[in-house]
């Protein structure tokens, strides 16, 4: 079995993955990718893997390899169809409403005065958010029109090309916090909620995590979620609405674990480990 795994950093969760490769005794080659050059004219050592798994920290990173390796015929994971639908947050809610996946009401527009009043046929609050974008960036809250002008109007003066998308979603108020879907191979093997008194819930903006059960509604949503952007291992965000239920708000294409592997008492490493050694047999096969 012959395995790469590309990064951009080495973070607590590739050093994990490298250490259940290991126990499992996979021989895995760690690639950084601002150290690569591609030749798309030939595909040279990477024609040698059966499977590459791809963690980069960097969209841009992750597009890159999942295109390449996919001309080169080798095996990704995430596919790059995934990676482009998650990346994207137009992209995934659009095919979310195709399978009739439930997502908050949102409206979208390409200029500040449509935006408006997409904004206002939603009502206040309401959530603006950058099509791309993670870790809860550039995220903002609008209570009343005067803050939904002021927003349009810097990100429309200041932003960059993908701030020209005005993405709005309805606030739903959430009870303080939200939940997280590990689904690995298509089954959900772990579930957070996260905590915070402030109205954004990500880890990375100092949410607390605790395991939660996986009930056969979260269970159904998230398999249901996944399904839509075929992702071989991908984190689904939920919110509770006390009006429609469960809702699905975000899925991310290269989930992070290290704070929830303890709270849910499940090794996800491990079982993402062994999915992808799976993949790879298949490949092979």
């Amino acid at each position: 079995m012959r395995i790469a795994m590309t990064y951009t950093r080495l973070r607590t969760e590739e050093r994990l993955l490298l250490d259940e490769y290991e126990s499992l005794g996979a021989k895995v080659t760690p690639i950084d990718l601002r150290q690569a050059v591609f030749d798309p004219h030939d595909p040279g050592e990477w024609s040698r893997f059966d499977v590459v798994v791809e963690r980069s920290v960097s969209l841009t990173s992750s597009r890159v390899v999942a295109r390449l390796m996919e001309s080169f015929g080798v095996r990704c994971v995430n596919p790059l169809a995934t990676i482009e639908l998650c990346a994207d947050k137009l992209s995934t809610s659009a095919a979310l409403v195709a399978a009739c996946v439930p997502i908050p009401y949102m409206r979208v527009a390409t200029s500040p005065e449509a935006g408006l009043r997409g904004i206002e046929q939603l009502g206040y609050p309401s959530v603006l958010k950058p099509s791309i974008g993670s870790w809860g960036r550039l995220i903002a809250r609008v209570n009343d029109r005067d803050a939904a002008e002021a927003v349009l109007e810097h990100r429309d003066t200041l932003g960059s090309v993908n701030h020209t998308v005005v993405y709005a979603q309805e606030h739903i108020e959430k009870r303080g916090r939200d939940l997280r879907v590990f689904v690995i191979g298509g089954e959900p093997v772990a579930a957070i909620a996260r905590y915070s008194e402030h109205w954004v819930t990500n880890t990375a903006r100092g949410a607390r995590t605790e395991g939660i059960e996986i009930s056969h509604e979260i269970r159904e949503i998230s398999v249901q979620a996944a399904e839509v952007v075929g992702g071989d291992a991908v984190a689904v965000d939920l919110l509770e609405c006390p009006v429609r239920g469960l809702l699905v708000n975000e899925i991310n294409h290269s989930m992070e674990f290290r704070n929830s592997i303890e709270v849910t008492g499940v090794n996800i490493p491990g079982i993402l480990a062994r999915h992808t050694l799976a993949i790879g047999a298949g490949e092979r096969a």
